[in-house]
């Protein structure tokens, strides 16, 4: 339980120094403001770390911030070592988020649903019941309910 509290700390301490130096520490063009760290998360024996990170632009713009991560790597790697004072400084990956990806298509999902929900509510207006309004069959008065006592 430790190991884990100790990897959570470590991991929320990576994206700190992780997101400060890139906003203000590197001066590579390619990884501009553009960039956003999303979540970060470390191994139980704290030797690797996983950098999640998102970039709103286009594919050119996502494949440029992906090579300036990699080039950046090193120099991120002495800053979290530098800043969290542990005896082995865990190696950096990069891994582009899928979340703004998923959440743009579950929104193009929820758009389709809602305009096939327009679709469905326009042809039901002014619409008729196929058969009467009320399906289930009733007596129509008092003698057909004593036909058994007969």
């Amino acid at each position: 339980m430790a190991d884990n509290a100790r990897a959570k700390r470590l991991a929320d301490l990576i994206r700190e120094v992780v997101a400060q130096k890139l906003q203000r520490g590197i001066k590579d063009p390619r990884l501009g403001s553009h960039v956003t760290i999303t979540d970060t998360r470390v191994t139980g024996d704290l030797r690797e770390a996983t950098v999640f990170y998102t970039v709103y632009g286009d594919d050119e713009e996502r494949k440029a911030a992906a090579a300036g991560l990699e080039s950046a790597k090193g120099i991120l790697r002495s800053e979290v070592g530098r800043a969290a004072g542990v005896k082995f400084t865990p190696t950096l990956t990069f891994v582009a988020d899928a979340l703004p990806d998923t959440a743009r298509t579950i929104e193009d999902l929820l758009d389709q649903a809602r305009a096939s929900d327009a679709k469905v509510r326009e042809a039901a207006t002014g619409a008729a019941y196929a058969g009467e309004a009320d399906p289930y069959k009733k007596p129509d008065s008092e003698d057909e309910t004593d036909d058994t006592s007969e």
